[in-house]
Order: C-alpha cells, then sequence, then structure tokens
C-alpha cells in the first residue's frame, strides 16, 4: 500500500534541522521531506523569491506528487493554510503546530515580534519582516479530505480555535522553537482513522 508522504515546514528559523528529529521518529509513517526556506538560516537565497508569495510559489515546486499530510511550525503554518485553501488536493493532513496560520494576532492582543526577530537574526531576508499575510478572511476554505469526500474543518482560526464539521478535530499541540515537538501527538494527527478525521491544530 502506498504511503502518503509527510511535508515537514518549519517556522520563521527557515531552519530544515528544526523538524529532523520528528521526522527520523515517524519515518515508519512514509517518506518524509523536510524543508529549508532559500535565503533562511544559511540556505543559499534563491533570487526568484523576494516575497512571501514567491516562497509559496516555491514551496509548491518542492512538494511531492498528489497530497502530502503537511506539518509545519509557526511560520510554517501560513505556507500550510494557504496550501491548504489554494491547493486542497495536495493536502491530506494538514497539522499545524504553535502557529498563527496568518491571522493577524496584533490585533487579537499577541505581542509583536518583528523587532526581537530581526535583533535576533539580522540576516533574513527584509522582505518577510515586513510582510503582513492575513488569511482570517479565507480560512473559512480550509476543508479536510477523509475517506473521499471533504468537509469544513475551520472557520477561522480565531473563533475558539473550534473545528467545524461533524467530524472535524482540533489537535493541540503547545509547542514552539525552544521546546521539543512532540512527535507522539503529530504522529496522532497523520494516522487518526479517516472516522476520527485530519486534525487541525
Amino acid at each position: 500500500m502506498k504511503r502518503t508522504p509527510l511535508v515537514f515546514l518549519p517556522g520563521a528559523g527557515g531552519s530544515a534541522s528544526f523538524w529532523c528529529p520528528v521526522a527520523d521518529r515517524l519515518a515508519d509513517l512514509g517518506r518524509a521531506q523536510v524543508l529549508g526556506y532559500p535565503g533562511f538560516d544559511g540556505v543559499p537565497c534563491d533570487p526568484r523569491i523576494k516575497s512571501l508569495d514567491d516562497l509559496f510559489g516555491w514551496l509548491v515546486e518542492q512538494l511531492p506528487p498528489g497530497p502530502s499530510h503537511v506539518i509545519a511550525q509557526s511560520m510554517g503554518g501560513i505556507l500550510a493554510a494557504r496550501l491548504a485553501i489554494e491547493c486542497p488536493e495536495r493536502v491530506a493532513r494538514l497539522v499545524l503546530v504553535a502557529t498563527s496560520g496568518g491571522v493577524d494576532v496584533a490585533g487579537l492582543g499577541a505581542a509583536g515580534w518583528r523587532v526581537e526577530y530581526r535583533t535576533a537574526l539580522p540576516d533574513v531576508p527584509t522582505w518577510f519582516v515586513d510582510d503582513r499575510t492575513d488569511l482570517t478572511g479565507r480560512l473559512a476554505a480550509i476543508r479536510a479530505l477523509s475517506g473521499g469526500s471533504t468537509h469544513r474543518v475551520a472557520r477561522s482560526w480565531e473563533a475558539s480555535f473550534r473545528p467545524r464539521g461533524p467530524r472535524a478535530r482540533r489537535e493541540s499541540l503547545p509547542c514552539h522553537r525552544r521546546r521539543p515537538e512532540q512527535p507522539l501527538a503529530v504522529r496522532a494527527a497523520c494516522v487518526r482513522s479517516p472516522t476520527a478525521t485530519p486534525a487541525l491544530a
């Protein structure tokens, strides 16, 4: 039986090594593709990438054929959420870890992060720090594939993070860049049976 590949997207640090320990522990689930972003964490820049839109286009080019389990942390969740919105046929399961998912978190009272981030990582591309992508109005389009049918799993990230649809689940994975990334919880989100449905955190 062909196994669905796993695609791991890091956060704003852009390091492919971030997800490697988890990908190694989940190797039995399927082939893992752990991505790092051009221009981040020592990865050579790609002159074609000058915006988050360009990075999204690059991401789509890197995906294996067909659907994948997409596991994303922090800023990677913005790309993963957009992938689920615009290319739902490429996303079998969407697992978001410690992410805003493109929601205007400042408008929800969260502290700003850009000054501290730029100080800690002065070499990251300026376009990333300046980006203000807000997917709030589009999150209702995210649908989870399950058993050959689709159902809506989220109306918006900020609506109490409640899953939508009769079989939708939300999995909370409370971790970030300074903590282990919960490989058992990620595994459960990827292998949960269709009757329990894909996870959305």
